[in-house]
């Protein structure tokens, strides 16, 4: 049996063990959880996409853009060969992606480059 998608998705993993984006999404209210699922899975069985669904926003570095009730949320990933993993999730508060997430994001992705 063959799969239709197109990546698998991973969450990215501390050295600690936590999946904080898997956290963050289960911090979240469900209907919010189902809509960033759903938009992950267009990604995941249509990549590669552009807008309004995925922005690149530099090398190794796009984002999934979810519109949720009321407000905006954000996952940020990279793709490695068939795999996408997931490097950091939040809700949009201004215009442009807050530095701190970006930074966090550059972090995490360099370190699963090694």
């Amino acid at each position: 049996m063959t799969n239709d998608f197109r990546l698998r998705v991973l969450f990215y993993r501390t050295n600690s063990g936590n999946e904080p984006v898997r956290e963050w999404l289960k911090s979240l209210p469900i209907q919010d959880r189902k809509i960033i699922g759903d938009d992950l899975k267009t990604v995941q069985y249509g990549w590669p996409l552009g807008m309004p669904l995925i922005r690149k926003l530099e090398a190794n570095l796009w984002e999934v853009r979810s519109r949720l009730d009321q407000r905006i949320a954000r996952v940020l990933f990279t793709v490695e060969g068939d795999t996408m993993v997931l490097l950091h999730g939040f809700i949009k508060k201004s215009q442009k992606a807050p530095t701190a997430d970006l930074k966090l994001a550059r972090q995490r992705l360099r370190d699963l480059l090694g």
